[in-house]
Order: C-alpha cells, then sequence, then structure tokens
C-alpha cells in the first residue's frame, strides 16, 4: 500500500524516480506525484490523481526541464484520509513551500496536531493526515533546539506522531540530503557508487543496485550522495542490517507475458522448488532462521495461524495437515480480529504468522498481541528483513521471487508449501512422525512442482472456460476437507480480479441455505477430493453435485486425473494430478487461479492492479 521512493545523487532525480513508481505500482494506489530539488534552492513539485501515467501527462505538459535535479522523491498514494484527488495527492509542503514530505501509513493523532496547527494560524491545503508533518517539520526547522538541524527536526516530529509511518522529508535549503524516518511501516536503503536511494519496496531501486539496508523500529536514515547515517528517534547512533537482494530487474519484468499475474501463475512451479530448497538436511526440516530450540517445539501444546486473505486460506489448508501430522489442536484466525477477542496464549502456545509483504498491518498488531502474552511466534514471509519476521522468535522464507500482481498467486502456493514444513519441524521436534515418514512427507513436498506444471500445460480449457462463463452474474465454489479453503480461495480471486458476486461455501453447509442460491444456469465450481484418499467425503460431494445439477446449476468439477465417476455429472470437467490428499490444493488451486484471471480479461479489467485494493496493506 502506497510506494515510496527517495533519490540523491550524480543521475537526473525525475528519471530514477519515475522508474521507481513504476516498478511500485502493484502496490496499488490512487495517485501519484514527485518532489525534485534542483540544487539552487529551488523545490519544484507536481502530483496527479489517477494512474502514474496522468502524473507524467501532466509533468509533459509543464515541461520536464522544470524538474532539473539530482534529489528527489517520489509517492504513489492509496487514499486513507481524504478524497484521490489532487490536492490530496503527495508530496505535501508547508506554506513557505521550502519542506516536501511523503508519508505512508495512518497519523493517528493528527486531528489533535492539525488543531494545533492551525490554531497557530496554518492555513491547510489537503484533508490529509500527511500533511501536518510538512507544517511540523518546517516549524521545527525554524525555531526551537532543533533550528537549522534536518534530521534533528524530522527525529523531532517522529517523536510527536502516534500510529504506523514512512515518512521522507526534503528541505529546499538542503538540496543535497534527504531524510527518512519508519514505525511500523517499511522502509529500506539502496546503497549505490555516489548514489543512495530510500523506498518502501526494494523494487524501487533494484535496477540501479542490490545492496540494501534494512532499518529497524523507530529508525531514522539521512541519505547524501556520500553515504548514509542511521539514528534513532532520539538523535543517537543505531545500528542497521544490510544486506543483498537475491533477485534482479528480469524477475520483476512481465518476460513477455501480457499481464505480470500470467507470468506469476506459470512461475509456480519454481516457486514452491524454491520454498522447499535447503529444508531438508541430514534427515531434519531445518527452518531459516530458527531461534526457537526443538524443546520449545515439544513444549507446544497449541497452535494458532494468524492471516488475511489469501494467506489467511493458506493457513486453513495448513489446519488439517498440522493437526493431521501433529496431533496439536489448531486455530486459524483472521489477523484483523485475533487480537480484539482476547485469545487464549501463553508460553507453550506457538503463533504462526503468515504474510507475503511481512508488513501486514493486521498480522504485526496479531505478532505484537502474541508476543506480549508470551507466546512463541514464527512468521512465514516472502520479503526478507521485513517487520513480522523481526519481530518474531523464528522465520520461514517462501523465497518465492516478487509478485507484482495484486491478486496472490504464487505466493500463496509458497505459503502452503511453508505451512506444511512447519508442520514437519513440530512433528519431527514432538516425535509424532518417525524421521522416515518425515523423510516420505517431504519428498511428497519435493514432486509437487512437477505435477503443478503438469497443470499449466493444460490450462487452456480453462481460459476458453472463463471467456465462455464471462458474462454470468455469480458464480459458486463448494469444497469438503482441504477443498474447502480452496473454494474459499477460488471465489476471492474472483471477487478481487473480476469483480464479481462469488462465494465459497464449505459442500456440506449447501443444504443449511446457500442450495437456494442455485438458479438455472449458475455456474458452481466443485473441488473434488480424491475418491481413493477420502472415499467418503468424494461420494458425499459426488451427491452434492447431483442435487444442484438437479436444480439447473451449471456445474464445473475439479477433479483428479482417471476419476470417472464424476463426470456424469460435470458440465465443464477439468482434471488435475492425482497427489496426496493433503498436497491437493497445491494443484487443485491453479486453475481456479487462470479462471478468475481469464474472466477479468474477458471483461477488460486489469487484472495486475484491481480497483480499490493494495499488495501490502499497512493500515488496519
Amino acid at each position: 500500500m502506497c510506494g515510496i521512493v527517495g533519490y540523491v545523487g550524480h543521475r537526473p532525480a525525475l528519471d530514477v524516480v519515475l522508474g521507481g513508481l513504476r516498478r511500485m505500482e502493484y502496490r496499488g494506489y490512487d495517485s501519484a506525484g514527485v518532489a525534485v530539488l534542483d540544487g539552487a534552492g529551488a523545490l519544484t513539485v507536481e502530483r496527479k490523481a489517477g494512474r502514474l501515467a496522468n502524473l507524467e501527462a501532466e509533468l509533459d505538459a509543464v515541461g520536464r526541464d522544470n524538474f532539473a535535479g539530482t534529489a528527489g522523491m517520489g509517492h504513489t498514494r492509496w487514499a486513507t484520509h481524504g478524497a484521490p484527488i489532487d490536492r490530496n495527492s503527495h508530496p505535501h509542503r508547508d506554506t513557505s513551500q521550502r519542506v516536501a514530505i511523503v508519508h505512508n501509513g495512518i497519523i493517528e493523532n493528527f486531528a489533535a496536531l492539525r488543531a494545533e496547527l492551525e490554531a497557530d494560524g496554518v492555513e491547510m491545503a489537503s484533508d490529509t493526515d500527511s500533511e501536518t508533518a510538512a507544517h511540523l517539520v518546517a516549524r521545527a526547522y525554524a525555531e526551537g533546539d532543533t533550528k537549522g538541524d534536518f534530521a534533528a527536526s524530522v527525529a523531532a516530529v517522529c517523536r510527536r506522531l502516534e500510529g504506523a509511518f514512512t515518512l521522507v522529508v526534503t528541505h529546499a535549503d538542503e538540496p543535497d540530503t534527504i531524510v527518512a524516518a519508519r514505525r511500523s511501516s517499511p522502509l529500506v536503503v539502496g546503497v549505490g557508487d555516489g548514489e543512495h536511494f530510500v523506498a518502501s519496496d526494494v523494487a524501487a531501486f533494484i535496477e540501479h543496485t542490490r545492496e540494501a539496508v534494512e532499518l529497524g523500529q523507530d529508525q531514522l536514515v539521512v541519505i547524501t550522495r556520500e553515504g548514509y547515517d542511521v539514528r534513532d528517534f532520539h538523535g543517537d547512533a543505531a545500528q542497521a542490517k544490510p544486506f543483498t537482494v537475491d533477485w534482479d530487474l528480469s524477475a520483476a519484468e512481465k518476460g513477455g507475458h501480457e499481464y505480470f499475474m500470467l507470468k506469476e501463475i506459470e512461475e509456480q512451479p519454481e516457486a514452491l522448488a524454491n520454498t522447499l530448497r535447503g529444508h531438508f538436511e541430514s534427515g531434519r526440516i531445518i527452518l531459516d532462521e530458527q531461534r526457537i530450540s526443538d524443546q520449545d517445539l515439544r513444549d507446544v501444546d497449541k497452535v494458532f495461524v494468524v492471516a488475511c486473505g489469501s494467506a489467511y486460506h493458506s493457513g486453513l489448508v495448513a489446519k488439517y495437515a498440522i493437526e493431521h501430522w501433529t496431533r496439536l489442536p489448531v486455530e486459524v484466525e483472521l489477523a484483523s480480529e485475533f487480537r480484539y477477542r482476547d485469545p487464549v496464549l501463553d508460553r507453550d502456545t506457538l503463533v504462526v504468522a503468515v504474510s507475503q509483504s511481512g508488513e501486514t498491518a493486521d498480522t504485526l498488531e496479531a505478532v505484537r498481541h502474541a508476543r506480549e502474552q508470551k507466546a512463541r511466534v514464527l512468521a512465514v514471509c516472502n520479503t526478507n528483513g521485513a517487520q513480522i519476521p523481526r519481530e518474531s522468535d523464528a522465520v520461514l522464507y517462501t523465497h518465492a521471487g516478487p509478485e507484482i500482481g495484486v491478486a496472490s498467486t504464487k505466493a500463496f502456493l509458497a505459503q502452503i508449501a511453508a505451512n506444511y514444513l512447519v508442520g514437519l519441524a513440530l512433528a519431527q521436534a514432538r516425535g509424532t512422525k518417525y524421521p522416515d515418514e518425515v523423510a516420505r512427507e517431504f519428498a511428497e513436498l519435493e514432486a509437487m512442482p512437477a505435477a503443478v506444471q503438469k497443470v499449466l500445460s493444460t490450462v487452456e480449457q480453462t481460459r476458453d472456460l472463463g471467456r465462455r462463463i464471462a458474462d454470468s452474474r455469480a458464480v459458486l465454489f463448494l469444497g469438503r476437507h482441504v477443498g474447502f479453503p480452496v473454494a474459499l480461495e477460488g471465489a476471492l480471486k474472483l471477487k478481487e480480479l473480476a469483480y464479481m458476486h462469488a462465494e465459497g461455501f464449505a459442500a456440506g453447509e449447501l443444504k443449511h441455505g446457500p442450495i437456494a442460491l442455485i438458479e438455472d444456469g449458475l455456474p458452481v465450481v466443485v473441488v473434488m477430493p480424491s475418491p481413493k484418499g477420502r472415499a467418503v467425503l468424494h461420494s458425499k460431494l459426488v451427491s452434492n453435485i447431483s442435487e444442484i445439477q438437479a436444480r439447473g446449476a451449471r456445474t464445473i468439477v475439479i477433479a483428479e486425473e482417471g476419476d470417472e465417476t464424476v463426470r456424469p455429472f460435470a458440465d465443464e470437467l477439468i482434471e488435475v494430478p492425482a497427489v496426496p490428499t493433503l498436497l491437493q490444493p497445491l494443484v487443485s488451486t491453479v486453475p481456479l487461479q487462470v479462471l478468475a484471471a481469464e474472466i477479468a480479461r474477458a471483461r477488460g479489467y486489469d487484472v495486475d492492479k484491481p480497483r480499490n485494493l493494495a499488495k501490502s496493506v499497512t493500515v488496519e
């Protein structure tokens, strides 16, 4: 949510900033803006509601020569306070037009700060919480103990702010310096040769450098051409963690695909293989950063999985596997609800926090609540050095690579695989599975990239089906056992991409109300279990299909190859490879991703940038 990039160096800043914003468009936004310092005391700002193309057109209209300079910053905004219109777009300036800021997150005490400023005669130019920070920095720089000290002025303002925020600040009096700060919102530094960057995502500067530094909580960084200086909000020197980005620019480009999402769907075999790689050594499951001992894992008597959206669905799948392998009770919670219902946690509770970005605000707050209650926290994350892994006791990185499409695809499959590794690590430590059983389960996981590749080689039928049902008013999804969360994920993808009414149900609940929705021609997607692994569930789901078909539904059945018993009940049959029951979501989810993308394309929508959505949701 919201993209930030700042630059000080030897290149034209406008080109660098716009390039960074383009690479962060996937995060979701509804306006964009830039600010450039020309080195001679001028600070030039342009901003525009809508897509980045609107901003670039405006820059062409006013003349890009007016934005000459080698220091600048840019922002793509996802509206929270104030409508997505020009005057609420970032950057925001103070009344003297000398200070400009861009901001991610929410300043929770902005109303009091705004009232204070207005009482001093400041006239606000926007409806945002963000603008208050620009005026406060300008005032701190002009008077008092921090007068003339740019970094100290920003730090003083940060100490006053409540909430989650990333701030990047420029001042016309300091044309070769940018100051940035973070609290519970992502910010990284890019380290180049004679140039430095700050951004909310390494994608913003990956074209120029792969060397980066992750800032800690309540830290501030000053960047110049020559270097960077990290401090805390009290001005004291602070430590930051250098790291090297393990993917390059080509990983964030479409590679000949019309949409990033289509590319990422096809990358799922590789993403699964990368997630599994290196996690089974000398006959044992190995986590990435395990600061939880085997004895701690043996002491676990209850597991919570907390997540949002698709990550939550991955947790629902994991519940079946973890309970089966460990005999531990597992609760799967929406992170946004977790801490507000006062869950029962203690030292022997393991909380598994699943987040693609590692910055999801609801999940981060759930992690903090769990830690306060002395529970152990294990993060499953796709982003190295993000906030959730930093605040957890152990980490399992999915290594799925950058996911640009807002609707999750490869990150979702990678999360399922990672959650299964967590389950096997627990089973291994607790002795509920013998070493040879753990090895067998891992070997079955290792076979899944090939199975997913086989699904991808046969999706043209699904694409054709998507085009044929694109004008449907609604679609229902049914499943049992691990097929139920797959149905939920299929419905979510269709809602996200095609803006259609879609619902996922546990098939056994059909007769308890949802069957009233069945009408002639309504597409109903059914995720079938294996007739071998879950014969009872299979027969019951066949009965469910028969019930809805009798009421005129158009049945779309996802079943394993060779399952002839279901064929008479399927108006459309999509076959997937036969795999162990617990692993079936890894193959049955893929056709649902393709179906949703194709329906969205047929309806004329951009599958990479669904309306109103953001890739990284950093506000509650």
